[in-house]
């Protein structure tokens, strides 16, 4: 269905691959070298350009963890558990990782995002025939759905029970843990 992607023999051509991946998004250093390893075959004209890539100043985990981070908690409104999953599936250390989300979020963040998914999911249950009934089926749903973006378990209930105003079911907690 698709054709091998084009091999490239000399470090130009792998440098303006890498620029045009880094024109469409942001790379971490893992994922270019991954991508430039597909383009050719010779590993050291890989190591080549990412060598280039870094000391222009074109490819640096630590400021890729910061902008995702950044992107991810104020744009998406994800949790720190997803976004660390995430970005250690991208190959970024877990120091890089620790120290963005340090640098962009606070607990009362956390809340605050919780608050407002929670509200909107309310919003999108409560039509003109379920004015006023959340069952415990929505409200697994919406314990489910935050934990997926990567919230602590104990700050979606918390939220949760303060926004109905009754007591949250406890839940199986190991899908919380990163």
């Amino acid at each position: 269905m698709f054709s091998r992607p084009r091999k490239f023999d000399t470090e130009e051509e792998l440098y303006d691959v890498a620029l045009r991946a880094l024109m469409r998004r942001a790379h971490s250093v893992q994922e270019m070298k991954q991508k430039l390893a597909r383009r050719t075959d010779n590993e050291l004209l890989v190591r080549v350009v990412m060598a280039r890539l870094k000391e222009n100043g074109q490819l640096d985990d630590e400021h890729y963890a910061q902008q995702f981070t950044r992107n991810r908690t104020q744009s998406r409104k994800q949790g720190k558990f997803r976004i660390q999953r995430e970005l250690r599936a991208r190959g970024v250390s877990d120091r890089l990782i620790n120290s963005a989300l340090e640098e962009s979020a606070t607990p009362n963040d956390q809340a605050g995002m919780v608050r407002q998914r929670i509200e909107r999911k309310l919003k999108s249950y409560r039509g003109p025939q379920n004015a006023g009934k959340i069952d415990d089926k929505k409200i697994a749903s919406i314990y489910g759905s935050l934990l997926r973006a990567g919230f602590p378990s104990d700050v979606i209930r918390k939220e949760l029970h303060r926004i109905i105003h009754e007591p949250v079911p406890e839940v199986d907690d190991a899908a919380d843990t990163p």
